[in-house]
């Protein structure tokens, strides 16, 4: 594996300068940010993730005032209590996509927001006091007590709601193949757990964020 500076060059040369990279590269919240972010703008964003998965996202974004109408503008406490009934009837509202599998996980995740926030306070202060040294288990605790979020949905969740992560796309799971981290896309735990340790050192000899990290990789594949 090379060390960071041999990926700083090499995105300068192809940036043209570091103002160019800079200004390209994404920043992620603070902490204090991510604690701001109320419950029910994290159970919209997951929710919001879910519709995204394999539809194309302009088509979602533009029913999403419908969709935060329907859902009580995501509030989990009003959420969790949407039974079968409930969902069967908005199976028949063309303001909203209906596709019964996706609108079940809303109450589900509803749940798991109402769980965490009742043992660490806020959804937001979980997210926030997360370890990003250990990201990969954040994807593994939403995959497994959230519902419809495996695969990449938990690291882009976690994008969209600015908290630090890097993203195994496909450019950069070559990247990382290239890099001798990894052999194969990193699925299995032993692999994400390679992939983590590789960006820990990059991480601690550079001082950038994750999300930085990971689009400068994904740019050391030739298109």
């Amino acid at each position: 594996m090379r060390d960071y500076q041999w990926l700083h060059e090499y995105c300068l040369n192809r940036f043209g300068s570091g103002q160019a990279l800079e200004a390209f590269l994404p920043q992620p919240r603070t902490p204090a940010q991510l604690r701001d972010i109320s419950d029910d703008r994290y159970l919209s964003t997951l929710a919001l993730r879910v519709f995204r998965a394999g539809l194309k996202h302009s088509l979602v974004d533009a029913k999403w005032p419908a969709f935060e109408q329907v859902f009580f503008g995501f509030d989990p406490e009003k959420v969790v209590l949407m039974g079968a009934e409930h969902l069967e009837r908005l199976m028949h509202d063309e303001r909203i996509i209906r596709h019964l599998g996706k609108l079940k996980s809303v109450p589900r995740n509803a749940q798991m927001v109402l769980d965490v926030a009742k043992e660490k306070g806020s959804f937001g202060a979980f997210i926030a006091d997360w370890p990003v040294t250990d990201i990969v288990g954040l994807w593994k605790y939403l995959a497994k007590h959230g519902n419809q979020l495996g695969g990449l949905s938990a690291p882009r969740f976690l994008r969209m709601v600015g908290k630090d992560t890097f993203i195994p796309t496909d450019d950069m799971a070559a990247a990382l193949i290239a890099q001798k981290v990894i052999d194969k896309p990193p699925t299995s735990q032993r692999d994400l757990a390679l992939v983590q340790q590789a960006f820990n050192q990059w991480h601690a000899e550079s001082g950038r964020p994750l999300c930085q990290l990971s689009v400068m990789l994904a740019h050391t594949v030739n298109h």
